[in-house]
């Protein structure tokens, strides 16, 4: 089954090479560009991982890896956060925010496609691990 990649960024030509890169590399995309469709576009279009981009219009990437963490439905959905800002004190925050992992632009592709294969490998470990609800 093909992977669904949520791709959140407001930069065209950045979110063109996440976009193009992911699908080349056989995953189904959805693009966002504006942090108040985020959350409707996780809903609709159930991503198995989302990448993040933390600076965003009118709503940022920050609060969004919150709301998401506070929703029951999507508390364990994945989070690549992606920023042009990046010192190892933003990542540690970020990461303690809840994303399940960080990367800095400008992006490798290599690093892009081994991050978002692992967290979404990672994430159906969890899940196939999980007790089934009786």
């Amino acid at each position: 089954m093909t992977k669904r990649v949520l791709v959140v960024e407001d930069d065209l030509l950045n979110r063109m090479f996440l976009s193009d890169s992911l699908r080349l590399h056989g995953y189904d995309v959805c693009e966002v560009d504006d942090g108040a469709q985020v959350m409707d576009a996780v809903r609709d279009y159930a991503p198995d991982l989302i990448t993040m981009d933390l600076n965003i219009p009118h709503i940022s990437g920050e609060t969004l890896i919150r709301r998401l963490r506070r929703d029951a439905v999507y508390a364990k959905m994945p989070v690549l956060a992606i920023t042009a800002f990046a010192s190892p004190r933003d990542e540690q925050r970020i990461l303690q925010l809840g994303a399940d992992g960080f990367m800095a632009k400008p992006l490798a592709l290599q690093s892009l496609l081994d991050a978002v294969g692992n967290l979404i490998a990672a994430n159906e470990n969890q899940k196939s691990r999980a007790p089934a609800l009786s």
